[in-house]
């Protein structure tokens, strides 16, 4: 058991909490006192919600670096220095500060221009991202997640608007916020900040119309003002209009000209883990996505269900020591929406797997599923995947969610190499 864990162990929650974020800044100003800022002299567009954050930033950053500039990236899925991405290890978004500066100062040695920042609602109150001025906040929404940690909805939405109080507090940058418009919290966050541009479907400043769906993206057109931009994309579902518009939007307001964004849009074949289809010949689908929310749950069950023409099978589990709360949620919505529900190891960490499927099964039987029937649970995931496959036939899709692109797997106090992409391959070929 790590050091961090024992003290946690040993105070109150709320005390723990409370003190936390100092001993983080601290440590976030001895680095950048040590390392002289490295952050210094790079135009940051930071991005924060609860879904889509990590798609967008991918979409921001490939934008950028097709229009010319030498354009860093940090999120959870990889890290850059311009277009070659490195994968992210850990299962963390924003990583520890040690590792967080040197990061910030190799690509200060590489001459990075513009740094695309995933800022999670964790680093933002623990102060982990200290030493960073952000020119552009983006918000992607906000919905239920990581209760288990801020306590209450509000507390997890304050986290969020920090990045917009900075970007507003940095005299020297934009002032500007990207803010979806469709979310419940987009006024609160548009209050924030001096510029505030909002994008959405329903409203906006900037909007996606005539979008047109196809299994492998999406197109549409976005107006704003005068101007209006043809905008095609490699990624598919509807969460993809969102995050590609809230790119659009970013490349406005750096002053983008309409050819960057639209090339630079387009140029995004696809993001590891995120809607990740999985063909090896196989007579049904079978897609990996990083997809561990209520929200995220409830999108993408609505989006495939029109165009599955079999059963929509779900393969998921929910992280130990994180939101307990949403796990009975995830339960329900997936015997809502889906045909078989299949639960499963995520993460367990310490907590007794067992019992975090047994929390999820509430939900799915509350909707109606009956174990041994369509809701099925098995702890080894690597046995799920097996099991998930063979209950599928042609015209069936099968969902396999909540590890995307993650390579390890935390059990106990350990990580075990994972690698559900591959897994899932291997197990496809095993069936012929």
């Amino acid at each position: 058991m790590n050091l961090r864990r024992v003290v946690k162990t040993l105070i109150p929650k709320s005390i723990f909490r409370a003190i936390e974020p100092y001993g983080h800044l601290a440590e976030a100003v001895i680095f950048n006192l040590l390392n002289g800022f490295p952050a210094r002299g790079m135009k940051v567009i930071g991005v924060t919600g609860t879904n889509g954050k990590t798609s967008t930033c991918f979409f921001i950053h490939r934008m950028m670096s097709e229009a010319g500039y030498k354009t860093g990236l940090m999120s959870t899925v990889g890290w850059a220095t311009a277009k070659e991405i490195n994968p992210q290890i850990h299962h963390m978004t924003n990583v520890a500060i040690p590792e967080f500066v040197a990061r910030l100062k190799e690509m200060k040695k590489q001459g990075v221009e513009w740094l695309v920042l995933e800022s999670t609602s964790h680093a933002l109150a623990q102060n982990r991202i200290w030493g960073v001025k952000f020119s552009v906040a983006v918000m992607t929404n906000i919905t239920h997640e990581h209760l288990e940690y801020h306590g209450t909805f509000e507390r997890y939405r304050d986290a969020k608007l920090k990045l917009f109080r900075r970007a507003n507090n940095n005299k020297n940058g934009l002032r500007t916020g990207v803010i979806n418009a469709d979310d419940e919290s987009a006024q609160l966050f548009a209050q924030a900040i001096a510029n505030p541009l909002t994008y959405g479907l329903k409203a906006g400043d900037l909007r996606a119309e005539n979008v047109k769906m196809t299994a492998s993206g999406s197109g549409y057109i976005a107006k704003i003002g005068d101007k209006q931009y043809q905008i095609k994309t490699q990624l598919p579902s509807g969460f993809n209009v969102y995050n590609s518009l809230a790119a659009v939007g970013v490349g406005h307001v750096v002053g983008l000209s309409k050819e960057q964004i639209e090339q630079g849009i387009a140029a995004l074949e696809s993001v590891e883990g995120r809607m990740t289809r999985i063909d090896e010949g196989q007579p049904f689908e079978v897609i990996a996505d990083y997809a561990h929310t209520p929200d995220s749950f409830e999108k993408m069950f609505k989006e495939l269900r029109p165009v599955i023409k079999g059963k929509m099978i779900v393969m998921f589990g929910s992280a130990g020591r994180r939101d307990t709360a949403k796990r009975p949620v995830q339960g329900e919505i997936a015997g809502k929406h889906c045909d078989e529900v299949i639960l499963t190891e995520e993460d367990d960490r310490d907590e007794d797997g067992n019992q975090i499927l047994e929390d999820i099964a509430a939900g799915a039987e509350k909707a109606g599923k009956v174990r041994d029937k369509d809701l099925f649970l098995i702890l080894d995931r690597p046995s799920a995947i097996k099991f998930a496959f063979s209950r599928a036939k042609a015209g069936d899709m099968v969902l396999l969610l909540g590890k995307g692109h993650e390579k390890t797997i935390e059990r106990d106090d350990r990580e075990d190499p994972y690698d559900e992409i591959a897994l899932a391959k291997q197990a496809l070929r095993d069936l012929k």
